[in-house]
């Protein structure tokens, strides 16, 4: 070993000695006073540190434990927990001037408690209250001059969310991870943040916040790309599952807060997307493009346009909502789609309930629609009208509801329904669907109006005025053969079916049964039809019979 080895390897030796000395005579446990009231001093939180240690290499100094109390107005439990506590500090001032500067802080796998109360207010929100309130001396004499640290990190935690008062399960995120840069109260600092969600969701969040808000940490502001991946919001909690409302979703979007509100636009690609509890949920995606404003004062917000897309649909959301203490969310909202194709509606049909007859497709054609969605998440009342123009209901044979002649008569159409107009107001509520304001043409056959209700439970109630177009299609087929089996009265027969035939929808959407009502068709018109028979009471009861004979309905004895 040559000279200035010798002597190199004898200063590192010395160096080495030196650093593993410095515990000696440094004890650090002295300064856990000083730290703990700075934090507390800087957060407005009382704050308690287990035994410290030192490790020189790192210039870190090690908390056994961390204890950082709540609100006494929220909560007796603490605000956070954690088993291990690092303060990264500068070692030459520690070592020669027995001062503690700090330039990290990394607090790993805490338990973090999170409460927001019925107010509005979170038990964050007066963290950092102090912060403004610092003289020049205090800043001058803190282990953190201006609150300031070069790193700061949060690392595998585990945070609870619960309602004051409380209102349903706490929702529960682990493997939360929070890294801010050149962290102030004072100034803007940029953040990342990741979390694990129920149903192995997914959250990210990258940008930059700040300065704290001296009056509500909560309302600091921010702007951040946001990344939900696999979001459910069921088992995330921000859906009740009573609510008949489910979907998975990702959603990319961009956040910019200025303390008052928060402006948001973004991208939502939704599957299996369910909106009633009696619903199939849907078979193809749907992706959503939205614009939105929220009101942090009141919680409420203006959804500017959401735009649903799937396929060649393109139907637009807007309207405000209002997020209620205890979770309840309540809408306004108006749904619109103009000439949307039918063809492409065909996923989205079971999806808000929707059950056409079984083995049934509506084919061709489009649908119009302008519904307002108002009320909780939970209680939703949907309304307003629908159009149906230009489809056909494949897989659905009128030929097999329509007995007796008429049934014989639309043997020749096949298996479906042409329908040229359905137009009808709808209401779709929690005890079930109305339809109201009917009114149907089917080339075929003619024109039905009325009303009619499916219930919570999906029975059929729908009481229709049928008027039969007699001079073509099955109406007038069934009607001629009618008349060649009755004579004249089937003339007078055809008068009256034409001004309207009485007809009763019951069963289920599956499995629809249809009902004529004769003896109605009678009463409606007596004066035309018993009129014809000038006291031939037999010729009387062979016209109710062949009327029954029609649509197979019930003959009056």
């Amino acid at each position: 070993m040559t000279h200035k080895a010798k002597i190199a390897a004898a200063i590192a030796g010395a160096i080495v000695v030196v650093v593993a000395a410095v515990p000696l005579f440094v004890n650090v446990n002295t300064f856990k006073p000083l730290i703990e009231d700075q934090l507390t001093t800087a957060m407005g939180r009382q704050t308690k540190l287990g035994d410290l240690s030192l490790s020189i290499f790192s210039g870190t100094l090690v908390a056994r434990d961390l204890q950082i109390a709540d609100d006494p107005q929220f909560s007796k439990q603490p605000f956070v927990t954690a088993t291990a506590f690092r303060i990264g500090v500068q070692m030459m001032p520690l070592i020669f001037h027995r001062q503690i500067l700090v330039n990290s802080l990394e607090i790993d796998t805490p338990q973090i408690h999170l409460v927001h109360a019925a107010s509005g207010a979170w038990n964050f929100s007066t963290i950092g209250a102090n912060a403004a309130n610092r003289t020049a001396e205090q800043k001058q004499q803190s282990i953190m001059p201006d609150l300031t640290v070069d790193s700061f990190r949060l690392k595998n935690g585990h945070a609870t969310v619960e309602t004051l008062p409380a209102s349903g399960a706490p929702r529960v995120y682990d493997q939360v991870d929070l890294k801010v840069q050149n962290f102030s109260f004072a100034k803007q600092f940029p953040f990342t943040l990741s979390a694990a969600l129920p149903a192995q969701g997914t959250l990210t969040m990258t940008g930059k916040a700040g300065p704290i808000d001296a009056h509500d940490a909560a309302n600091t502001s921010f702007d951040t790309q946001l990344a939900l991946h696999h979001l459910d919001p069921v088992a995330a909690g921000f859906l009740d599952k009573s609510a008949g409302l489910s979907v998975l979703a990702d959603i990319d979007a961009h956040a910019v807060s200025n303390g008052t509100s928060v402006s948001s636009n973004g991208t939502v690609h939704t599957q299996h997307l369910q909106l009633r509890p009696d619903a199939v949920p849907a078979s193809k995606p749907i992706d959503l493009t939205y614009s939105v404003v929220h009101n942090l004062s009141n919680n409420s917000g203006q959804l500017q346009d959401a735009s649903f897309q799937t396929g060649k649909i393109a139907a637009h959301l807007n309207g405000t909502y209002s997020m209620k203490p205890g979770g309840a969310v309540l809408l306004n909202l108006k749904l619109t789609g103009q000439n949307l194709p039918i063809d492409e509606l065909q996923s989205l049909l079971p999806a808000v309930g929707v059950k056409l007859p079984n083995g049934s497709v509506l084919q061709g054609g489009t649908l119009t629609t302008s519904l307002n969605i108002t009320g909780p998440l939970n209680a939703l009342v949907i309304s307003g009208p629908v159009e149906l123009g230009n489809t056909r209901l494949a897989g659905f044979s009128l030929g097999s509801q329509l007995k007796g002649i008429a049934g014989a008569a639309i043997g020749d159409t096949g298996n479906m329904t042409d329908i040229q107009t359905l137009r009808l107001q709808l209401q779709v509520a929690q005890d079930g669907v109305r339809a109201n304001n009917i009114y149907t043409l089917l080339p075929a056959l003619g024109e039905a109006s009325g009303n009619g209700i499916v219930s919570a439970a999906g029975a059929l109630n729908f009481k229709l005025m049928m008027k039969l177009n007699t001079s073509r299609g099955i109406g007038g087929q069934a009607m001629g053969l009618l008349s060649m089996v009755n004579g004249a009265a089937g003339k007078t027969a055809s008068q009256a079916a034409a001004n309207g035939i009485p007809v009763s929808i019951t069963g289920t959407s599956s499995h629809p049964i249809i009902t004529p009502d004769v003896n109605g068709l009678l009463k409606n018109n007596a004066a035309s039809l018993l009129g014809t028979q000038k006291g031939t009471q037999n010729n009387g009861q062979q016209l109710v019979n062949s009327l029954s004979g029609l649509f197979g309905g019930k003959k009056k004895n």
